[in-house]
Parts: C-alpha cells; structure tokens; sequence
C-alpha cells in the first residue's frame, strides 16, 4: 500500500513537471508563429508607411528634446572607461544631452570615471559622477537617486558592459515624438554581442540572447502582448516612470527593470521593441559569472511575478493577456520543474513505472524552442545561420546545469523577501583581450559545486536505470542531465583553480621584480 501511495506521488509529480515544461515549449512555439506573422504583415505595409523597419522617421528633423543617460556602474574598472567614451560620443544636441555616471563603486573605478569625465568635459560633454559611499537599494536605488538629479524629459539607461553606437538616441528618441506615442513609456532596443564568438560558453549565450530578442520580444510586442524593460539599452519616459500610478524605480526585487515595465503597463503605459536598432554588450566570458546573472535574472523574474501577481489578476487586462504576463513572468520556473523531472524519473524507474513520456517529449524536446532560435539565427545571420544554431545542444546542457542554482533562487524569490544584488563582473574580453582568469574580478569557488557534481552522478544512473529498463526515449534527456551537471560542476572547480593559479603566479612575478638585488661581497 505504501509503495503504491509513493508511486502515485511521484507519477503525479512527473506530471506535473513534463505538463509544466510542455507549457513553455508550447509558448516558444506560439511567438515563434507570432513573429513570422508580424514578418508577413510588415512586409505587405511597408509600401504604404513613411516610417521605416526601426520604428521612426526617416529625413526628418525634430526639436530634439533633453536626455539625461545614467550608467550605473559599481566596480567595474575594466569597462567604465569604454562605457563613458560611448556615450560621450553621442551624435545628439551637446546641450540636450546629460550624462550621470551613478556609481556605487569600492575601488579604482571611481578614479577611472572621474577621469573620464573630466576629459569628456574639457570637450564641451555634461558628464557628472554621482558617487555613493552607500549602496542602498542597490542599482534601483542609483537610478532612482540619480533620476532626482537628472535634467532630461527622457532617460536612457546602460549597464557597463555595453558599449552603444553613436545615433543611438537618434534611432530611438523618434519613435516617442510621433503624434501618436503620447501613451509610450519606454522603448527597448536589441542586444548585440561584443564577444560572441569568444569561447564555447558565449556562443550559446548569444543564441539564447538573440532568440529572446528577435523572436520572443518582437512577438509580444507585435500583437499588443506584455513585454519586459531589459535594464539596459533603453530608453524611459521620464513621466512614465515619476507617474504615481508607475511608482518608480523601486528596490524590493532584483529585476528592477522587469518590475518597473510591468508596473508601467498595468498603469496604461505602453512599451516599444526597436529590433533594428542593435546596443552591443559583452557576455559573461566565466561560467560563474553568467551564472551569477542568471540567478539574479531568476530570483528577480519570480519575486516580480510574486509581487504584482494580484495586480495582474485584478487589472484590466484580458484574459490572454493575464496567461502571457504569468508564463512571461514565470519563465525561471521551468528550472524547478527540470530539476523535478531528474529527481523524479529514476525513482519512478526503480519501482517500475513507466513515465508518461509523451508529455517529457513534448516538454523537453519540442519543435518550440529549437523553431525560436533557429528562426532568429536566420533573420540575423542568413549566411551561416545553421552553424550558429548548432550551439543549440551546449545552450540545452547549459540550461540542465544551471537548474539547480536557479531552482535555489527561483525558492528564495517565493519564500524570501530582497536580497543581495550580486553584480555580474565584465572583464573587456573583446578583440585581442582574452584574460578574464587574471582579473580580480574572477569568481572564486562556491559550496553549491558538490551538489551538481551528486545530481551529475544521480543523471547518470538515471541513464543506466533508463537502459536497463528498455526506456529508451528517456535516455536521451538523462544524458543532457548528467552532462549538463557534470559541465557546470566541472568548470566550477577549474574555473576558480584558473583564477587562483593566475593570482599566485602575478604575485611571484611581483616579489621577483621588486626583490633587491644581492649585494656584492667584498
């Protein structure tokens, strides 16, 4: 009786984890649909606009309005220098351009940016280091105290590791100064990639990037749908945000940005997505580091769908548009539920069921997400998109190792409160830079490294059960378990080794160079 309770427990569990995932492969799939919709309707309009694929007007001059850009930036020595030359060099109104440099920072990236201004204002620039001995509210909180300080009725915004074109705000500052954009909160454009071909860990990073952009942003976008402010590479209405009913930058998620835009567009604020107008960034070079990111994106994503949940129920929004919000915003629960089906699935094995693994198979592997990126490595590369695509499989044994640090953040989001805003450190691996391991910024070891190495070794017997068993269609997905585990596990040990190993050779590089030299005896 006993083992027939435990087997009913866990068959409703796998059920529960494959219903969830074939979710969100059918949501990758119905954007996928929505933007080659939205290609064919462009297609047959543009004819008859004046306006142009970017969203604004072509051959026509505006009474440029005042733009305030804020960097917050907070130890980031490698690239604050590159972030403020980019944005200095703005083909924009001298005197309809501010720049606040909003800087949290605890070593020499303050002295790196006043430098910089100080250059940039010899040349006629409005750079201002605003510099904070405290980081309360983290990078909400600089936005939000700078925005007291900003002179500009729009705000862009740029995290560090981007590096904008000069017409950026040229591109993007149309599209709010047409007759009918009265009701445009924000406008967010596409990310590029500065290091996209650096290494096997950022070329998977690019694709999934680029499928979130080209596609999934796009779509929603297209019909009306819900959509994220990204943190970076964008641009506010500076009303939108000071709205009462908005609220403002506000600091109790992670994902300030992801909150504030739904905040805005639950107020009746509408969001603009510019898929042609690219803001190129650097991507996580150490698997650490893009994991950092990736659980603050999680934690962040989750509490902002925890606190607006009720608003987005009581809105009045369609019913449609509630289910995109709620997927949209739970879109790191498919981690939790990966992690559910590896734990799951051996047991169920051992006790000899069967899963249901129609469901695993539409969850895990459906036609949805490899549609997504493929259709998105063909509008950006039509050359050499398939080799591009190929890097799919790496994504998806990025995304099984990754489960178990964003399931932890995912739990921390819908049973904690805040928490600490762990940046991401950039390293400037571009061009012929390829060093990050010799930075000081180098993620050192963490604990959670022993628990993938056991969920590694838990994959892999879910492989010789699944074998053993017959249950061939299983066998594939508990393979991508173990070696996405065993990826991740690995590269958290020889990453921090690599780091270490750097760190002790420049200091005996440094006491031999400053080590007297002998004395001569007579």
């Amino acid at each position: 009786m006993l083992i027939a309770l435990i087997l009913a427990g866990l068959q409703i569990l796998y059920l529960v984890g494959a219903t969830g995932l074939a979710i969100y492969g059918l949501q990758a799939l119905t954007l996928t649909l929505l933007k080659l919709r939205e290609e064919r309707l462009h297609r047959k309009a543009t004819a008859r606009t004046v306006e142009g694929p970017n969203g604004h007007l072509h051959n026509e001059e505006f009474d440029w309005p005042a733009v305030t850009v804020q960097l917050p930036v907070y130890n980031e020595v490698h690239v604050v220098g590159r972030l403020i030359d980019a944005c200095a060099k703005f083909d924009y109104p001298p005197n309809r351009l501010q720049i606040q440099v909003l800087d949290d920072s605890t070593d020499g990236t303050t002295s790196i940016a006043e430098n910089r201004a100080a250059f940039w204002r010899r040349r006629g620039a409005d750079v201002q280091v605003l510099h904070r001995n405290e980081r309360c509210g983290y990078k909400a909180g600089a936005l939000r105290e700078g925005l007291s300080k900003a002179a500009g009725e729009f705000i862009a915004v740029f995290d560090a590791d981007f590096a904008p074109q000069p017409d950026f705000l040229r591109r993007t500052l149309p599209t709010f100064l047409k007759e009918s954009a009265k009701e445009i909160g924000f406008v967010q454009t596409r990310w590029t990639h500065l290091n996209g071909e650096f290494s096997a860990l950022t070329m998977p990073q690019a694709l999934a990037l680029d499928g979130h952009f080209v596609v999934e942003q796009a779509a929603r976008h297209s019909v009306g749908l819900p959509f994220g402010f990204n943190g970076s590479a964008g641009v506010w209405r500076r009303a939108c945000i000071e709205d009462p009913s908005v609220g403002g930058w506000q600091d109790d998620t992670l994902c300030e940005d992801l909150d504030l835009s739904y905040r805005a567009q639950l107020a009746g604020w509408r969001g603009a997505y510019l898929n042609g107008v690219e803001a190129p960034a650097e991507l996580p070079p150490q698997l650490l580091a893009f994991k950092r990111q990736q659980f603050r994106w999680a934690k962040g994503s989750v509490a902002t769908l925890r606190k607006l949940a009720a608003s987005v129920l009581q809105g009045g929004w369609s019913t449609i548009m509630r289910t995109a919000a709620f997927v949209h915003l739970g879109g790191y629960l498919i981690h939790p539920l990966l992690l559910l089906l590896l734990l799951v699935s051996p047991l169920l094995m051992l006790l000899g069921s069967q899963p249901y693994w129609p469901l695993a198979y539409l969850g895990l592997v459906g036609v949805g997400p490899p549609a997504l990126y493929a259709l998105a490595q063909r509008r950006l590369h039509p050359q050499d998109w398939l080799r591009r695509w190929a890097h799919l499989p790496l994504l998806m044994l990025l995304g099984m190792g990754l489960s178990l640090s964003n399931s932890v953040a995912a739990w921390q989001a819908l049973f904690g409160r805040g928490g600490t805003f762990l940046r991401t450190p950039k390293f400037r691996v571009e061009g012929g830079s390829t060093a990050w391991h010799r930075s000081g910024y180098a993620l050192d070891l963490e604990p959670l490294v022993a628990a993938e190495f056991f969920l590694a070794v838990y994959g892999a017997i879910g492989c010789y059960l699944a074998a053993m068993h017959g249950q061939w269609w299983n066998l594939p997905f508990l393979a991508f378990y173990a070696g996405g585990y065993a990826l991740v596990a690995g590269l958290g040990l020889y990453e921090p080794w690599l780091a270490r190993s750097a760190r002790t050779l420049q200091r005996r590089r440094a006491a031999k160079l400053f080590r007297p030299k002998n004395l001569v005896k007579y």
